[in-house]
């Protein structure tokens, strides 16, 4: 019989158990592994470069998570409903750093903190220590989320789900990401396989069972293939940071399925074509795929264009 692993306490799991727990998932997904598949600690322990035993706390943190199965005899393999979306769209804890984050963006998101707040207001707001409060605000810092105002005060920038951020945005992405597929593109054959075959899982689904947030997770994962094979590393790692700002808790995006459908077909051409290795080819189908894009982003209903009844999602953020 399976084991029965206990839930994590509320204290949350250290940063380093989850790190691995993430390494793992993208070592599952590069090989293309299915439901049942066997998780061998020191094969992990040896491709993650770790011993065995922190591979075993990140595999009970998997276990917890419902991804992984744990048995005496049989060991850590797959759950029977794991899938490449599930493991994608699957949200890990967060170290109480994060945590913290997270709620601030959360709150700003929801327009619940203002634009300019104090260490002292958000100490109070959640209850946590100056140290807490100024560490959060850091990293918020380090992603260009926040700067630092007079006194102790700390203003937010524009959010990435702004609108006229998101077009800010599309520009980016338009003047970088398809010069990621110059000569001298490193195409990861593995990692692209098992992200088609999670996009075709996820376009069989009936329209009332999409999962915005599966979306989201397997736009990022395309969007970093190509960000990861860019043969210059500069942009890689301009495309990457991005990214992230793109990933952040409290972000979100109004999709509706028709969108949402048209961007994952427009997803599995463009890989066609970089696994055929025109990279040219998949250059231009990206273009257009972002213009697309840019062309439906919320601002337009904004404007009095009424979203699609019924059809409209809101993908991104932890609350969607």
């Amino acid at each position: 019989m399976p084991s029965t692993t206990p839930k994590t306490s509320a204290r949350s799991p250290r940063a380093s158990h989850l790190e691995l727990a993430r390494q793992i998932l993208d070592h599952v997904r590069a090989r293309g592994l299915g439901p049942g598949a066997h998780l061998p600690e020191q094969a992990l322990a040896t491709a993650c470069n770790v011993s065995r035993t922190p591979v075993r706390a990140a595999l009970n943190l998997l276990v917890t998570e419902g991804l992984v199965t744990h048995t005496g005899d049989a060991g850590y393999r797959l759950a029977p409903a794991f899938s490449t979306a599930s493991a994608l769209s699957n949200t890990l804890p967060q170290t109480s750093d994060r945590d913290l984050t997270a709620r601030i963006l959360r709150d700003r998101a929801g327009r619940r903190l203002d634009e300019t707040v104090t260490v002292g207001e958000l100490m109070r707001r959640y209850s946590a220590a100056r140290s807490a409060v100024t560490q959060a605000l850091g990293k918020l810092a380090e992603d260009g989320l926040v700067t630092r105002a007079p006194g102790q005060s700390w203003l937010f920038s524009p959010l990435p789900d702004d609108p006229e951020s998101q077009a800010d945005s599309y520009d980016f992405r338009l003047i970088l990401e398809p010069a990621a597929l110059a000569p001298g593109f490193r195409f990861d054959p593995d990692r692209a396989a098992a992200l088609r075959r999670a996009m075709i899982g996820f376009l069989a689904e009936p329209d009332h069972r999409l999962d915005p947030r599966a979306f989201q997770s397997l736009d990022s994962e395309f969007h970093g293939l190509i960000a990861r094979g860019a043969a210059n590393r500069f942009l890689g790692e301009a495309l990457l940071g991005h990214l992230r700002l793109r990933d952040l808790p409290g972000t979100s995006t109004r999709l509706n399925v028709v969108r949402l459908r048209q961007a994952m077909q427009e997803h599995l051409g463009i890989l066609d074509q970089m696994e055929a290795g025109r990279f040219d080819i998949a250059a231009d189908l990206l273009r257009v795929h972002l213009r697309l894009s840019r062309s439906q982003r919320p601002q337009a209903a904004n404007r009095g264009a009424p979203p699609l009844f019924g059809l409209t999602f809101r993908a991104g953020g932890p609350d969607a």
